[in-house]
């Protein structure tokens, strides 16, 4: 991709898109939570296009049309979204914090011999709840309280 078009795709995220690191809960994980990345473009499903020609580029992820006339093209995963953060991070301006928090995150998930520890995951459960603050979230209900309550229950911690 050219410098440019990394560039737009970066004030494109920086206006019309999200970047989020989320706690969820999942009743067959030995921890109960998971750490969730991913990235979303919003845009009118009269725009859809537009979502497609990033996807192109971006080789990632899937858009879906929802049922409020908008469309979203979201990148899920560690991987795949540390490298689009990655390349576009010299070109965002609005949302350098959540960029740079969610690397750091990101760089200590589990893969090529980082293993998950309860220790772990309640330290990184704490760093997305300070996500959650720069991305003004109201609705959220899974934090690395709940997380804590959750491994000293099932005496993990």
């Amino acid at each position: 991709m050219t410098n440019e078009e990394l560039s737009y795709i970066a004030g494109f995220l920086d206006g019309d898109g999200c970047i989020m690191l989320q706690l969820v809960y999942r009743h067959d994980y030995v921890f109960g939570y998971q750490i969730r990345a991913s990235i979303v473009f919003y845009q009118d499903v009269r725009n859809k296009y537009f979502l497609e020609w990033l996807k192109k580029k971006l080789k990632f992820g899937y858009i879906r049309n929802r049922n409020d006339g908008m469309s979203e093209y979201t990148i899920v995963g560690v991987e795949t979204v540390s490298q689009v953060l990655r390349l576009i991070k010299p070109y965002l301006k609005l949302k350098k914090r959540q960029i740079s928090l969610a690397l750091r995150v990101l760089k200590q998930m589990p893969g090529s011999g980082n293993k998950l520890t309860p220790k772990k995951l309640l330290r990184l459960s704490r760093l997305v709840d300070g996500f959650s603050d720069l991305n003004y979230s109201k609705k959220r209900t899974n934090t690395s309280a709940k997380v804590e309550e959750f491994l000293k229950s099932h005496h993990l911690l």
